[in-house]
């Protein structure tokens, strides 16, 4: 399938998933996954109860693990959520870097970057901003970004390499990323890479584990697996051979 046309089916899926205010494996109706409600999904990845309470508005369940308990943010830091939805991730954000902090968020879909900017509205966060763009040009200054969190989202992106390489660009020497994503473990079919419910549902997509880590690397970073979730498959996806791998990537 080509690239754009892949764009296209995932700023379209998430855009109604903003408007039903949904929740599920990266989507409710993706199809690929038992669905339960938002609060449920993510305290099955890791949010705390004091998390998802914050800010339930922009918890939509979507994500496979919770980059923001693995990540090291510090008081001050500038924080780029890439994929940042409804801008859950980016206010729990929020609340480590304090008032000289500042986070952006980045998300495709302009329903999703308008629910965003409503919710932190709503929860008066003033160091937090949400950019329409693609995480594969990212709208966002060289050298500008202490810490990158990412929850299930670049395995939506159909040049992966080019999302690592403008992260690369964006972080200070130093910096960071902290990302929960969906790798496979087994090759899928023609026909389930072509699936647009699992292209958009974080599977059709996503690449095998070894070669996922093999672009981080080539991109620059130093690489560390923080921790796999095998059990994501059968818990999410109906035992697709995958998992949620958590890892820590730093700008050498």
């Amino acid at each position: 399938m080509k690239k754009g046309n892949i764009k296209q089916i995932v700023r379209k899926y998430y855009g109604e998933i903003a408007a039903k205010n949904g929740s599920g494996c990266c989507g409710s109706s993706c199809g690929c996954c038992n669905t339960t409600n938002s609060e449920q999904i993510a305290k099955s990845i890791g949010y705390s109860n004091h998390e998802i309470k914050s800010a339930p508005d922009a918890n939509l369940g979507l994500g496979c693990g919770n980059p923001i308990g693995m990540g090291e943010i510090k008081k001050g830091d500038t924080v780029l959520d890439l994929g940042s939805g409804a801008g859950f991730d980016c206010f729990l954000a929020a609340k480590k870097i304090g008032r000289l902090g500042r986070v952006i968020g980045v998300d495709i879909s302009e329903e999703m970057i308008k629910k965003a900017r409503a919710n932190a509205s709503k929860y008066r966060y003033k160091n937090v901003e949400f950019r329409l763009g693609d995480i594969e040009k990212l709208p966002v200054e060289d050298n500008s970004i202490d810490i990158i969190i990412s929850n299930c989202v670049i395995n939506l992106a159909p040049n992966k390499s080019k999302v690592f390489s403008e992260a690369y660009r964006v972080l200070k020497r130093g910096g960071k990323m902290y990302i929960s994503d969906i790798v496979l473990l087994e090759n899928l079919s023609e026909e389930q890479r072509n699936d647009e419910r699992l292209l958009a549902g974080c599977v059709g997509g996503a690449l095998l584990k070894g070669d996922y880590l093999g672009i981080i690397e080539k991109a620059g970073f130093k690489v560390k697996i923080l921790s796999e979730d095998k059990d994501i498959s059968k818990e999410q996806y109906q035992g697709i051979p995958l998992e949620s791998l958590k890892i820590e990537a730093q700008k050498r």
